[in-house]
C-alpha cells in the first residue's frame, strides 16, 4: 500500500509529542458579555473569535486552550452560549466566544437575535484578526459552516478550523477527514485546519501557534505574561 506525502504528514500529527501548553493563554479571564455589538468593549487592540455549531464543543475547546475548567460555560444542552462573551488576555488582546448556531432548541425570534448579533460582530468588528471555526469531525462542513466560510472568504478574514472530538474516530479515519478538508481549501491559504480533542488534550500547541501569530505574540511577551512559579498549575 502506498501513501501520499500529504497523507503521511497528516497521519503523523497523531504521533507527535505535544509541546508544553503556552502559559500565556492560561491567564484568560472573563471581561464582559454583550447581547449586541454596541455593548461590546471598545473596538481596539486585537480579538480572535471562536464560532461553531452549538454541539461542536466550542466551550470545551476554549477551556482546554486556556487550561481552565469553567472559563467558558459548558452544558449538556447545546446552544447555551447566547451572548458575545469577551475574555481578556491582556490590555490589548481578547478571545471572543460567539453564539453557537444551527442547533439550539429556542424560539425562532430568540435565534434570530443571536444570529443578528453574530453577523453584526463579524461584519463590523475592526479589531477582529481571525476566526477559529469549530466543527465536529464526524459532521464537518454542514450548511451553517459553509455559510460562515463563504462570509469569511468574502471579507478576507483568516479562518482556522478545529476538527473537534477527533478522539471519536479511529486515527486513519480522522486523518483522512482532515486531509480531505485541506484539499477542499488548498487554493485558500487563509483557511487552515487541524485535528483537536479536548478530552485527549490533542492539538493544543498547534492551535496556540495560530493564535500567537494572529495576536502578534513574540517570545518576550509570552515570557512576561507567564504567571509566577508559585501560581502555575
Amino acid at each position: 500500500m502506498t501513501c501520499s506525502l500529504a497523507s503521511i504528514r497528516v497521519l503523523g500529527e497523531f504521533f507527535q509529542v505535544q509541546a508544553p501548553m503556552n502559559p500565556y493563554y492560561h491567564r484568560a479571564c472573563f471581561l464582559k458579555s454583550a447581547a449586541r455589538l454596541s455593548q461590546a468593549p471598545a473596538d481596539i487592540g486585537i480579538e480572535v473569535a471562536f464560532a461553531g455549531r452549538s454541539n461542536a464543543g466550542k466551550s470545551s475547546a476554549l477551556n482546554t486552550l486556556c487550561r481552565q475548567k469553567a472559563l467558558a460555560r459548558t452544558s449538556k444542552t447545546p446552544g447555551r452560549t447566547q451572548l458575545l462573551n469577551f475574555f481578556e488576555l491582556d490590555g490589548q488582546r481578547r478571545l471572543v466566544d460567539l453564539p453557537g448556531y444551527g442547533y439550539a432548541k429556542v424560539a425562532e425570534k430568540v435565534k434570530r437575535q443571536w444570529q443578528g448579533a453574530l453577523a453584526d460582530y463579524l461584519e463590523h468588528r475592526k479589531c477582529l484578526r481571525g476566526l477559529v471555526l469549530l466543527m465536529d469531525i464526524r459532521h464537518p462542513l454542514m450548511d451553517f459552516d459553509l455559510q460562515m466560510l463563504e462570509w469569511n472568504i468574502h471579507y478576507g478574514l483568516p479562518t482556522h478550523i478545529l476538527l473537534t472530538k477527533a478522539d471519536k474516530l479511529k486515527r486513519g479515519a480522522a486523518a483522512n477527514t482532515l486531509l480531505q478538508l485541506r484539499k477542499a481549501f488548498e487554493e485558500r491559504p487563509e483557511i487552515t485546519a487541524q485535528l483537536f480533542s479536548s478530552l485527549k488534550q490533542q492539538g493544543i500547541d498547534e492551535a496556540h501557534q495560530v493564535l500567537d501569530s494572529w495576536f502578534d505574540l513574540g517570545l518576550e511577551e509570552k515570557k512576561m505574561a507567564s504567571p509566577p512559579k508559585g501560581e502555575r498549575q
